[in-house]
Formats: C-alpha cells, sequence, structure tokens
C-alpha cells in the first residue's frame, strides 16, 4: 500500500511501485471515475502517436512524394487567387 500528499496546488505524486504496477508512463492521461462517497476508479489513458496510424488504412494510389504535392498546392493556390482577384 502506498501513500501520497495533496499539495496546496492540488497536485499529487504517484508512488512509482503504483506507476509501475499501472504502467503509468509521461504523457499518459489518468481518468478518475468516483465510484461511491469516498471512493474513486482510476484509469490509465495512454497516449498514441499519429504514427501509430500508419498503415491502418488502405493507400488509394501511390504517394507522389513531397516536393510534388508542394508544387500541386501551389499551382492550386495560384489558381484560386486569380479568381479571387478577378
Amino acid at each position: 500500500m502506498s501513500i501520497a500528499r495533496v499539495t496546496s496546488k492540488g497536485q499529487v505524486t504517484i508512488p512509482a511501485e503504483v506507476r509501475k504496477a499501472l504502467g503509468i508512463d509521461q504523457g499518459d492521461d489518468l481518468l478518475f471515475e468516483v465510484t461511491s462517497e469516498r471512493s474513486v476508479q482510476l484509469k490509465v489513458v495512454k497516449r498514441r502517436h499519429l504514427s501509430d496510424l500508419y498503415g491502418a488504412l488502405p493507400a488509394t494510389r501511390p504517394f507522389p512524394g513531397k516536393e510534388e504535392i508542394r508544387e500541386s498546392v501551389g499551382r492550386e493556390l495560384g489558381k484560386a487567387l486569380r479568381r479571387k482577384s478577378s
């Protein structure tokens, strides 16, 4: 059993053995759910990186490359600006 003290700012340091047991890492979010008058359930919400989603959806067309995309966006932006100024 571990004890932690609440600071004047409402902050708590989670003891190392609790972090290890629950798999809490830096950047994780904690969800507090009040279950009764003086009881709470804690759930760890892991952060997901955008790179974790790589390959989650099938590619519908080949990637033309960063430079081609920049040129294409530039052309379309130029067309839109010309239409707007006319």
